[in-house]
């Protein structure tokens, strides 16, 4: 009884370890045109995720502005302490601080000079802030549409197997075309939808940043049309 029990046990081990899936092994399988592809898409994914977390950290230390900052500006600028002024906006790095640094570099001269500089200066941090995040928007494109790239070839291996089995059609004679193009499928579609995910991310935290540098530029022009 116990000799039967133990053959039991081994013939469901036997099973389980027919049932696993190894994504290594499906994509060795895969033939040299997968691998390429899988190693395409895994460089993709790198990209991507090192471009999201340095923009991610970029844009959070640029919309950490204190909040004591424009009180701090409206005191020195209302006192007449333009260069205390000047110098709290150099010593705080931030986007606001460099619009307002401007602002206040441009004081004396008409108030829609002012406006202006603050605007041109404003088209610059924006820029900064959006550095290589249209890398993200190209990649969670491209990444599926390479991995259909690989679903294609698969494909074309599948059917060219077919065409020269002379009749005598073995699965196993498929199987590497079958792997390509499943494996570089669901790689492709990861990939872009991680990149898709991270890309929509850092837009809205950097809409976020963009509100709040106009919101504090309002405020100070509005500061300089308070009358004395």
């Amino acid at each position: 009884m116990l000799a039967y029990f133990q053959d039991q046990a081994a013939a469901l081990e036997e099973v389980s370890e027919e049932k696993t899936l190894s994504i290594y092994k499906l994509i060795m399988d895969g033939g040299v045109g997968g691998q390429l592809i899988i190693a395409l898409l895994f460089v993709l994914l790198a990209v991507a995720l090192y471009i999201y977390f340095e923009r991610f950290f970029a844009i959070k230390a640029a919309a950490n502005v204190d909040k004591n900052f424009m009180n701090q500006i409206k005191d020195h600028v209302t006192n007449g302490k333009l260069e205390s002024a000047k110098s709290l906006c150099d010593n705080t790095n931030t986007p606001t601080a460099r619009l307002i640094g401007k602002g206040i570099s441009r004081i004396g001269k008409p108030l829609d000079d002012i406006n202006k500089a603050i605007e041109n200066a404003g088209k610059l941090e924006v820029y900064q802030l959006e550095k290589n995040v249209s890398v993200l928007a190209t990649i969670a494109g491209a990444a599926p549409m390479i991995g259909f790239l690989g679903t294609v070839i698969g494909m074309i291996v599948a059917i060219h197997e077919i065409a020269n089995s002379g009749g005598q059609i073995d699965i196993k004679m498929l199987s590497d075309g079958l792997y390509t193009a499943m494996t570089t499928t669901v790689a492709g579609l990861i990939v872009g939808i991680i990149a898709y995910i991270t890309y929509n991310h850092l837009v809205v935290r950097t809409d976020k940043v963009v509100y709040q540098m106009e919101a504090k530029s309002v405020e100070f022009l509005d500061l300089l049309n308070e009358p004395v």
